[in-house]
This record gives structure tokens, sequence and C-alpha cells, in this order.
């Protein structure tokens, strides 16, 4: 038999209510950046590659001033020499030291990338906010002459270019925006027209905002989600883009370097036991697009909606 257990008042304890405390938030609120910015930090693979993006950017700007040789320095003596403590990468067959070229062709590289993708953003962004704003006639004539463009082989595009103009830097990024904005604009559009119907930005439009007014305060900040995975991934488009007309010698002119143009030279060596002048080139080529790339997919996901917690 089982002892009866009688239930008295000195058994409970009263405890008071506190309405302040109860109503007090205890965890600290996220922004839908700072939000973004933790689920980013939780992805290891994609702060690896915003760590590979920030230490090649600095070794890009670092390295060549560091170096004891500079990228045009000829030196017939030491011709395809092999890597080693003196030359780091080795030197090419006009006995330019691999280590300060592949640096140095480094800025150029990333500079057209960042620069290239940057122009696109802007035409891209102000060309889809405004044919999405506008609506009508007038966004079906301005997509009309945005999918004409864009039916043409963008590379296709871009050799005929650098054809016409002389090789430069600048001829290049001219080249390389004359058509890579197109996708920015379709992107923006799209997004627009989804958000213009919502009901702040119809409050904005009854409250007088004019079509700059609701795209630079309402329309385009929210947009930045898509718009940054977008640029993320066209860095290193950009970047091969540039790779590949300096390889086809359609890029920086002689002595200037890049890694297409390192790439090309190294062509002639490949056979002869010099293999090395194209590796290095090509390894650093792979490390900037596969830093983007995840960087950019994790990027994606940190900023989905759907994913926040």
């Amino acid at each position: 038999m089982h002892e009866e257990f009688e239930l008295t008042a000195d058994l409970f304890e009263r405890v008071e209510t506190d309405l302040k405390e109860a109503e007090a938030i205890k965890r600290p609120s996220l922004t839908y950046w700072k939000d973004a910015w933790r689920r980013l930090k939780e992805n290891k693979l994609a702060m690896f590659g915003l760590t590979l993006i920030v230490v090649l950017i600095l070794l890009a700007i670092f390295a060549p001033i560091l170096s004891q040789y500079s990228y045009e320095t000829q030196s017939l003596k030491e011709r395809n020499l092999k890597p080693s403590a003196v030359h780091w990468f080795g030197t090419d067959s006009l006995g330019r030291d691999l280590w300060t070229r592949a640096w140095y062709g480094a800025r150029i590289s990333l500079t057209v990338g960042f620069v290239a993708t940057a122009i696109q953003f802007i035409i891209g962004a102000i060309y889809g906010g405004i044919s999405g704003s506008v609506g009508g006639w007038i966004d079906s004539l301005m997509m009309r002459i945005a999918e004409i463009f864009y039916s043409i082989p963008y590379m296709l595009i871009v050799i005929l270019m650098m054809v016409v103009l002389d090789p430069g830097l600048v001829p290049m990024i001219i080249a390389l925006v004359a058509t890579g904005w197109i996708g920015m604009a379709r992107l923006v559009r799209g997004q627009v027209l989804q958000l213009k119907e919502q009901d702040y930005v119809k409050a904005s439009e009854a409250l007088g905002g004019g079509m700059l007014w609701k795209l630079r305060k309402h329309l385009i900040p929210n947009t930045m989600g898509p718009i940054l995975v977008d640029l993320t991934l066209s860095v290193p488009s950009a970047i091969f883009a540039e790779a590949t007309l300096s390889f086809l010698g359609l890029g920086i002119s002689a002595p200037m370097a890049s890694w297409g143009s390192m790439a090309n030279d190294a062509l002639t060596g490949l056979f002869t036991g010099c293999g090395y002048q194209l590796l290095f080139p090509a390894l650093l080529i792979s490390l900037t697009m596969f830093g983007f790339n995840v960087f950019g997919d994790g990027l994606r996901d940190a900023l989905d909606p759907q994913l926040r917690k």
C-alpha cells in the first residue's frame, strides 16, 4: 500500500509576476543582413572561399612591391630556371621572374574582373530598373533590344571589339562590358516587376514618390540579395574572359603581364621540361575561380529568406 501524501500550502512558493521581465526580449533581434552574415560565417566552405579571395588580393597588392625583381627585367643568364629559393616560381624564356609577373598579372586580372563587373552592375541596374518600373511598350522595346544583343555570342562580340580596339586594359574592360550588362539588366528587371506591386511601393507612389525615388529607396535596395550573388559569380567570369583574350593574344600587350598572357608565353616550353611556367598562372586562375564560386554559392544560401531562422 502506498502512503498517502497530503499537499499543504507550505510546500509551495509563490512566484511574483513581473510584467516588464516577462516582456523583455532575451535574444537580440537580428536584421536581415546581420542574420545573413551569421549564416554565411557558419558555412565553412564559403568562408574558405572568402579568405582565399582576400589572400589573393593582398598578395597581388604587396607581393610585387616586396620582390627584388621587376616584372619586365630580362636576364638571358637566368632563362628557364626552375622554381628555387631565389626564384620561387622560376623564370620564363626571357629570364623574367615568374613570381613577380604572376602577382603583377594578378593585379591586371583582378582589376579587369572587379571594374568590369562594377560597370556591368551600374548599367544593368539602371537599364533593368527603368525597364521594370516603367512597363508597357517601353519595357517591351528595351527588352527586345537587350535580347538582340543577348542572342549574339558573348565571346564573339568581345573578340571583334578587341580586334577593332587597340590592345590594353581600358579597351578590354569596354569590350567585356559591351554585352556583359545584359544579364544584370534582366535580373534587376525581374526583381523590380515582383517588388513594384508591393504595398510599401504603392504607398510611396501614393505619397508622391517618383520613379527614380522608388528605384533608389525601395526597389534597388530590396533586390541587393540576388544582385550580390550574381556579382560574386560575374567577377570570375570576367577574369576568365580576360585570361582567354590574353591567351589568344588580344589582351594585355608585352611586357605587361596577366595570367592569360603568361599561359600563352608558357606554351613554347610546355614540352621542353618547363611546364611549371604554365602551372602557376593556371593554378592561380583556378584558385580564383574556385574562391569566387564557393563564396557566391554560400552567399546565395545565406541571403535566401526561406532559410532564415
